[in-house]
Parts: structure tokens; C-alpha cells; sequence
């Protein structure tokens, strides 16, 4: 018979209220020379309130996996200690309602032997989240309340089941059955090392008992592969809805991308941010004014003072740009209206014999102040659904002919690469209206392949600086931030040119080559002193203009 659950509005039910009340109730504060009762700060409690969630459709936990990304020492270790201990033995599963229409749990053992584990690369990684656990259980009432727990050096007897620290190759885990796994620090299992591997099997195995996993990385760095990039990308695909399955909780707090390292009370606003309620000012643990110092040492390299102290995912060594660069230049709240002067980059794409299709992607400018927005991006599905897929012409077209239809637009840069006949047809039915025109022969064709590569370069160059220096802005388009991100620099003859990090990667850039496009047509508008007028009609109505020679 279906779960019949409450109505509600607003957020989810949750069973997090009676799992926090549990864990104030039964573990011990670690790293405590006398007993003190174990508490969550405000941010850890709303997390645990998330992560219990409850889908009233089908009664069931809205989450099977959960990321949870914060700096160094901001307290993930025990939350994963204290939650492992509450999964042990807490009532967790969902139960169906009360007689107020709330969530009720009960135990793992009721219907299973629960079998938890904590995992990692390495054992020095396991003993993070594993030496507060012991001492939570040891120092704790749960001791006294759970007859039966032993909680010995290298694993944890439960009344019913055992808790373990897992650091065996994932070929050795498969075909158990746990109902918990942690997976700490992510950022670091890669292929290399075996963690998404290992990742996988938990992961497999999880998914015989119904149980949940949750990571508890550090901030990645972008193109090594990791299981903490992984999922990163993954929450991508839910936010912009390409993931059939939407159980993934994920919860990253990054200091503003703004941050001035060598400015100190810049550094500290992002601090405060990166460390929420654990930060000492806020009534936590964790001393700001130290870790300014770590990161003002000179030992520290600054891109891991960003990713470990402030939160920031920034960039692969090889990266064109950069996540604070590109987040620097978000005006999400900017909007072009209709008819506003804008020009056009295209980047398109065809179905690929083997391997991944490239994207096909059409990008805006606003001519006045430089404001990029993405007009549209045809991706391949991931999955069954992107089985034998092409790109849908007839939605491009469309879209092409909406945004002149739409828009004021002076000029297009498109890329003709296996679109030649449509770019064709576009110098034909808008050539005569453009004000920029890439040639006289050919307004719109505009190569970003061949033996242009001086060109290029030098496209590439100005929109790369323009980011750097704050020149432009864009929509905070979570796709054209990833293709964006997902650039990376290939040194040719003429200078630094962008590529995918290998031909045969599902991670695309097309979004940002058509942004390229889009930046260099708005540049050639400008120096033709186009755009102005709209720059003039907003300023009309505020009054004359007294020009002082």
C-alpha cells in the first residue's frame, strides 16, 4: 500500500528534527577533556535537516546521496561522525506519519543489519571523521543507552551490525550490502588512485539496501577527474535539467569570488562567509585571524589558499579561466529587453560518428555596456536518451530568427564549421542589415579553425582580458559558465589558443567559443561607434549635460 503523506507548503518534511534531538541526547562533544554534550552549530543542524528530507509522494527519503563541501576545519569530520553514529541507531528510516501529519522513523535493525562504513584513499583520510566517531560513542550515554557497542580501535560493534573504516581496492567491496557510507574528501579519489572506482562500488552496493552516502570534500580542482568533480557535475546537469534523477543533496559555501587575498578585510568578509557559524566571530571554533595568517604565508600557494581556506573551486593549471575570474563578472540581475542593440556568436555542431557531439550554442552582447547571454545551447543528452541524437536544426533556426526578430542586432560572428550552408543562408536573408560584418563577401562566416590562428588568438586574448579586467559582464548562465570553465589553454604558433581537455571529453565549450564570437563582434560594433545611441536614450529625461571645457 503507498505512503500516504502530509500536505504541506514550503519546504519538505524531514526526520532531521528527532536525528539532532538524538545526537544532543546520546554522543559526546570530541576533543574534550571532560564529557560535554555533542551540538550542531545552526548551519550543520540545517544540513541534517536537508539531508532527512522526506518526499511526501512516496513517504520515502527525498536524498540517496548528499555532497557536503566546506573549508578545512570547519567541523564536516564530526557532523559525518555524529551522522554515522545517528544511522547506526537512531530511528532514520521513514515510517510513514503521525496523527499531526510529521514524519515518524525507525531503526536500521528493524529491518536489516545495519552495516555502515567510512571510506577514503587512504588511512590517515579514514581517521578524520573515524577518531571523533570513537570518542563520541566512548565519552557519550549511547554507551550506556545501546547495550552491546563496543567501539574498539578499528571498527564498532552495534548491538545489531558494525561500523568499519573502508581503504581496500573497490574490487574487494563488492557485493556488500551497507545502508551508510561516507566518503571523505573526495577531491583527492581519482582515477589514479582508485577512488572513483571505489566510489562506484559503494555507490552499487548502497543501492541493494535503500541506503544513502554522503562526501565531504574540500574544494576540487576542475579536470582531474575526481569524485568530488564528478558529483559537481552532476548537480550541474540537475540545475539545468539534463538528469533524469534528481536524489543528489548538494551543499557548497565558497567565500565571494571577489576575494582579495592581500587585502585583509576582504579576506576576512570571505572568510567569514567560507566558515559560516563555525568561524569564531559567529560563536564557532575556528579562528579567522590564524587562518588569514596561513594564507599569508608565503609557503601557501594562493590556489590552495582558495580551494582549502575560502571554499573556491578555482582552476586546473591548465585552465583558460578561472571560477573566481568568471563569477567576478556575474550580473545575473541584468536582462536584455527587447529591441535593445545586442550582436550575435554562434558556435555549431553535428552528429559525430563515435564519441560525443559537440554542442551547439548562440550567444548574446548587448552592444552599450557588453552584457553576454546565452540565447540558447543544444547539448547532447547523457544516457539512452542521447543515444543516436543530432542537434535539432529546425530549434536552432528558430532560435536565430527569434533573436533578429526579437532584438536590434548589428552583427553576427558565427563559426560556419559543418553549418556553411545555413551561415549561407543567414548572409542572405540578414546580410543587408548588419552594421558589423565579419567581410564584405561574408558578414556573418567567421572561422575559428584554419588559417586564421592570428585571429584567433587575438579574440580569444581581448575576451580573456576583458573577464580579468571586469570589462564585460554575463547572465550567470550555469551552461555557459561550465563551457566556460571547461576551457583550456593549448599553446600554438601564434599564442594561447582554447581546446576541450581532450578531444574525445563530454566536458564542451562550444557555449564559450560562440561568447568569443559574440565579444568580438561587440568590440568591432564599438569601434564603429555603434551602441552609443542606446547608452544616450537612457540617460534622456535626467536633466541637461554641462560639458566643462
Amino acid at each position: 500500500m503507498p505512503w500516504r503523506g502530509p500536505r504541506y507548503k514550503g519546504e519538505l518534511p524531514t526526520l532531521g528534527h528527532q536525528v539532532i534531538n538524538w545526537m544532543h541526547t546520546y554522543l559526546a562533544a570530541p576533543d574534550r577533556s571532560d564529557y560535554v554534550p555533542f551540538r550542531l552549530t545552526r548551519e550543520q543542524a540545517q544540513f541534517v535537516l536537508n539531508l532527512y528530507a522526506v518526499d511526501p509522494r512516496t513517504g520515502q527519503r527525498r536524498y540517496r546521496r548528499a555532497v557536503l563541501s566546506r573549508p578545512k576545519g570547519w567541523g564536516k569530520s564530526p557532523l559525518l561522525a555524529a551522522l554515522t553514529c545517528a544511522e547506526a541507531l537512531a530511528d532514520v528510516v521513514p515510517d510513514g506519519w503521525d496523527a499531526d501529519g510529521e514524519p515518524v522513523g525507525r531503526p536500521w535493525a528493524t529491518l536489516r543489519t545495519p552495516w555502515l562504513q567510512l571510506a577514503a584513499v587512504s588511512e590517515d583520510q579514514t581517521r578524520n571523521a573515524w577518531a571523533p566517531l570513537l570518542e563520541m560513542l566512548r565519552e557519550g550515554p549511547a554507551l550506556d543507552a545501546y547495550p552491546g557497542i563496543e567501539p574498539l580501535d578499528t571498527f564498532v560493534n552495534l548491538p545489531q551490525g558494525r561500523i568499519e573504516f573502508v581503504t581496500s581496492a573497490a574490487t574487494s567491496r563488492e557485493g556488500n550490502r551497507p545502508v551508510w557510507c561516507v566518503l571523505d574528501q573526495t577531491e583527492e579519489w581519482r582515477p589514479s588512485n582508485g577512488g572513483v572506482k571505489l566510489a562506484a562500488t559503494l555507490r552499487r552496493n548502497l543501492g541493494k539496501t535503500g541506503g544513502t552516502s554522503v562526501e565531504s570534500p574540500n574544494a576540487y580542482v576542475p579536470g582531474v577527474g575526481s569524485v568530488a568533480e564528478n558529483s559537481a557535475e552532476y548537480w550541474k546537469r540537475i540545475r539545468e535539467g539534463r538528469a533524469r534523477d534528481e536524489g543528489l543533496l548538494y551543499d557548497h559555501r565558497e567565500a565571494p569570488a571577489d576575494t582579495d587575498l592581500g587585502d585583509r578585510d576582504s579576506l576576512m568578509r570571505g572568510l567569514a562567509v567560507a566558515y559560516g557559524d563555525s568561524a569564531a566571530p559567529a560563536g564557532g571554533w575556528v579562528n579567522l585571524e590564524r587562518i588569514a595568517a596561513e594564507v599569508w604565508d608565503p609557503d601557501t600557494d594562493s590556489q590552495d589558499a582558495r580551494r582549502f581556506y575560502l571554499g573556491q573551486i578555482t582552476h586546473a593549471t591548465d585552465s583558460w579561466i578561472s571560477q573566481p575570474e568568471w563569477a567576478a563578472v556575474t550580473a545575473a540581475d541584468q536582462v536584455a529587453a527587447d529591441k535593445d542593440t545586442i550582436v550575435l556568436g554562434f558556435d555549431g555542431s553535428r552528429r559525430r560518428s563515435h564519441s560525443v557531439t559537440d554542442a551547439t550554442a548562440l550567444v548574446g552582447c548587448r552592444v552599450s555596456d557588453g552584457h553576454l547571454f546565452l540565447l540558447g545551447c543544444w547539448e547532447q543528452p547523457d544516457g539512452p536518451r542521447g543515444q543516436d541524437w543530432q542537434v535539432p536544426t529546425s530549434e536552432v533556426l528558430a532560435t536565430v530568427a527569434d533573436a533578429f526578430k526579437r532584438y536590434r542586432v548589428v552583427g553576427m560572428y558565427a563559426d560556419p564549421a559543418k553549418w556553411e550552408s545555413h551561415v549561407a543562408s543567414w548572409e542572405a536573408k540578414y546580410g543587408r542589415r548588419l552594421k558589423v560584418k565579419a567581410s564584405v563577401a561574408h558578414p556573418i562566416e567567421w572561422w575559428m579553425t584554419g588559417g586564421r590562428s592570428a585571429l584567433i588568438v587575438r579574440a580569444l586574448e581581448k575576451f580573456r582580458s576583458s573577464v580579468v579586467d571586469g570589462e564585460l559582464t554575463h547572465d550567470g548562465s550555469s551552461v555557459l559558465t561550465r563551457h566556460v570553465l571547461n576551457a583550456r589553454r593549448r599553446e600554438s604558433r601564434s599564442g594561447i589558443q582554447i581546446a576541450k581537455e581532450h578531444p574525445e571529453s563530454p566536458r564542451k565549450i562550444d557555449a564559450a567559443v560562440a561568447a568569443v564570437l559574440a565579444w568580438q563582434c561587440r568590440v568591432d560594433a564599438v569601434a564603429k561607434g555603434l551602441g552609443k545611441e542606446t547608452a544616450m536614450r537612457g540617460t534622456a529625461g535626467r536633466g541637461r549635460v554641462i560639458v566643462l571645457r
